[in-house]
């Protein structure tokens, strides 16, 4: 979420980046409606003139961590490797807690709730860009393959909450990785392969000589 000037902000914007700030550094769970409103300055009341209950407030907060990207003008093998290189940015930031998503939904246990709908959202999102810059390569299935990337950078973030202190090599590897099924899928399928071999190996057919009229 980007940050707030509380001197200039409303109510509306200094309670979302409490709740920002104190649903994604102690738990959703772990903090209540209390806790926002009194590190947004503002009363309980107002609170609830913004958001009707707690899980309005959770969803936006969640909607507000959403940001939509697209693929630029940059190659796009350099950006596809480049969200990994974010990744050990973020990694390396000492308020790192994880995925707000992932984190959201473990905590609630309710796949009915909002939470679960707008963090579907958010993976499809990011899974879709990288689908549009492998089919700007030419890769070879860009849909499986933007969802293996996906998965890679899934386990890496996982991976990284859970050693706690920034471990560099953890983003670099899952970057290694995802190298290696980019440059693969570049390459020409196994069915592509056997379809020119076919064509190579099939003797060319004689052209008839042409019939002269006389």
């Amino acid at each position: 979420m980007t940050p707030t000037d509380p001197a200039r902000a409303s109510p509306a914007e200094r309670i979302l980046a409490a709740a920002d700030k104190l649903f994604y550094h102690h738990g959703i769970r772990a903090v209540g409606v209390d806790a926002v409103a009194a590190e947004a300055g503002v009363s309980k009341r107002t609170l609830y003139n913004y958001y009707a209950t707690k899980d309005d407030l959770i969803a936006a907060y969640l909607v507000a961590r959403f940001r939509h990207i697209a693929p630029s003008d940059a190659p796009a093998r350099e950006q596809l490797l480049g969200y990994f290189d974010h990744l050990e940015r973020v990694f390396a930031k000492s308020d790192y807690r994880g995925c707000p998503y992932v984190n959201a939904v473990c905590e609630l246990s309710d796949p009915k709730h909002a939470a679960v709908g707008i963090a579907l959202q958010f993976k499809e999102q990011r899974r879709q860009w990288m689908r549009a810059l492998l089919q700007r390569i030419g890769a070879n299935d860009a849909d499986a393959l933007a969802t293996q990337l996906q998965l890679l950078a899934e386990g890496a973030v996982s991976a990284a909450l859970v050693h706690g202190d920034p471990v560099p090599a953890l983003a670099r590897a899952a970057r290694a990785a995802a190298e290696v099924l980019i440059d693969a899928s570049l390459k020409p399928s196994a069915d592509t392969r056997a379809a020119r071999s076919r064509s190579h190996g099939r003797p060319k057919q004689r052209e008839a000589a042409p019939s002269s009229r006389g």
